[in-house]
């Protein structure tokens, strides 16, 4: 059998799927997508895009209050949340018809239905019509849906979901968000720069807890200076309704037992991989604590048969899913390749923003013991003051005998788009020498990352 007559099923149709469907499609394979919900999945239609477009308009929002720091005098305005979830719509509506271009501009047959596999070959689609596909080779995208707690009253009424929130017609007064992690103080810090009272309760005894102390430590005191209210180290034990008809969150926090009140409650406690109607049984695929289990080519225990993304665990983004699809997609199509997690980057698009790669401070001195550690401060930074946005920090940490990378860590103003030269760097196996004769253009927040990095040697200069 040729290359180019190569049947791949792809179930799902989010950025792994998708992105998996087009790299086996451009090899030569004959693609046929099932999508039971809309084309560009949990990421394009209720995660990534919808809630970076409402943090934007947030953020634009805060800076309007800012604006006598720059010279300009603003006498009015006001959020007006019906348009600014309209622009949302717009936008995912947009990037979803993308994804539906590039299926047709690739020969990509999309099906709606819902995928189950009825043995290691065969897909029952089934819809509006029932059919039955078969392929040489299967790639599982099916993805993840929002996790819940056992808690009295968590699937009351005004209890919501990441997915609910992004249907609100309009804003409640105050909101409790069960969760300190990404998701969470991401939709935290949105509302409450929309004028929503937020409080959010966290389990473990930090948020971001994660991500390395320092980071979590310096967005816990910025978002508390907004006004935010944060208890961490918090068991919730009931959920009930107040007799105003709000929602009352009872909690113990470091021992002491709490309440508080919000008009609603938003559930943000992780994501579990969509698994359930797969026929996963049928097909014989194993399963390990309710995710799908791969080699480093992405393949199951079934030979032919391959998953990606949020159903087979780890971290769940988009991008690393997306690098996933790509890496199943070469070797359904026999081209050998396996999966690289040292530089996956991982971001909070919180303001400031954070983002990091590679291993934790904690976790460098664990593994490798002996290490370098190496911060700047955007207050020593040109471009960060012109912004007026100098909080957080560039940290380099670095092996000790030959200076390689082992993690960088920014928390600041545009984190999110810094954090790819390090990334690069990580993948090409840098060591601080390199980062340090790359001539970095000035005025740049990119500068920090030039100064962390002298800093392992101690030849900072700005500070």
């Amino acid at each position: 059998m040729s290359e180019k007559e190569i049947k791949i099923i792809v179930i799902g149709g989010g950025p792994g799927g998708y992105v998996a469907a087009i790299e086996a499609a451009q090899l030569g394979a004959n693609v046929t997508l099932v999508e039971k919900d809309a084309l560009g999945g949990t990421c394009v239609n209720r995660g990534c895009i919808p809630t970076k477009a409402l943090i934007q308009t947030a953020n634009l929002l805060h800076e309007m209050g800012r604006a006598g720091e720059y010279g300009i005098v603003v006498k009015e305005y006001a959020l007006d949340f019906i348009k600014a979830s309209e622009r949302k719509e717009k936008i995912v509506r947009q990037l979803r018809d993308g994804v539906s271009y590039l299926m047709r501009k690739n020969k990509i047959t999309v099906i709606k239905g819902t995928a189950s596999m009825t043995d290691t070959g065969r897909v029952l689609v089934t819809g509006d019509h029932e059919m039955e596909l078969s392929g040489d080779k299967i790639i599982i995208a099916s993805g993840s849906e929002p996790g819940s707690i056992p808690v009295d009253g968590i699937d009351g009424k005004d209890v919501m979901n990441s997915d609910d929130v992004l249907s609100l017609e309009s804003l409640p007064q105050n909101v409790v968000i069960l969760g300190g992690g990404v998701i969470g103080l991401e939709f935290a810090q949105m509302l409450k720069r929309m004028n929503v009272e937020v409080s959010v309760i966290e389990m473990m005894p930090r948020i971001l807890p994660t991500e390395d102390h320092e980071i979590a430590r310096t967005l816990e005191r910025a978002l508390k200076k907004e006004g935010l209210n944060i208890y961490t180290n918090s068991r919730v034990t009931c959920i009930r309704t107040a007799p105003s008809g709000a929602k009352e969150v009872l909690f113990s926090s470091n021992g002491t037992d709490m309440e508080v009140e919000g008009e609603k409650v938003l559930v943000s406690v992780g994501r579990h991989p969509c698994t359930e109607g797969l026929g996963l049984e049928q097909a014989g695929i194993a399963l390990e604590k309710g995710r799908i289990t791969v080699n480093d080519r992405m393949e199951t225990n079934i030979k032919n048969i391959y998953a990606i993304g949020d159903v087979v665990g780890g971290v769940m983004l988009a991008h690393k899913a997306m690098a996933e699809g790509r890496c199943a997609a070469k070797n359904a199509m026999g081209i050998e390749k396996r999966m690289d997690y040292k530089a996956i980057p991982r971001c909070i698009w919180t303001s400031p923003e954070a983002a990091a790669v590679g291993l934790t401070e904690q976790e460098a001195r664990e593994r490798y013991g002996d290490v370098k550690v190496s911060s700047f401060p955007f207050t020593a930074n040109g471009k960060a003051k012109i912004l007026g946005e100098t909080q957080g920090f560039v940290k380099i940490i670095s092996e000790s005998h030959y200076g390689e990378i082992l993690g960088v860590h920014l928390i600041g103003p545009h984190a999110t788009e810094m954090i790819s030269e390090s990334v690069l760097g990580m993948q090409m196996e840098a060591c601080s020498h390199c980062f340090n004769e790359t001539i970095h253009p000035h005025p740049t927040l990119s500068e920090a990352l030039l100064e962390a990095s002298l800093g392992l040697e101690g030849k900072a200069i700005h500070i």
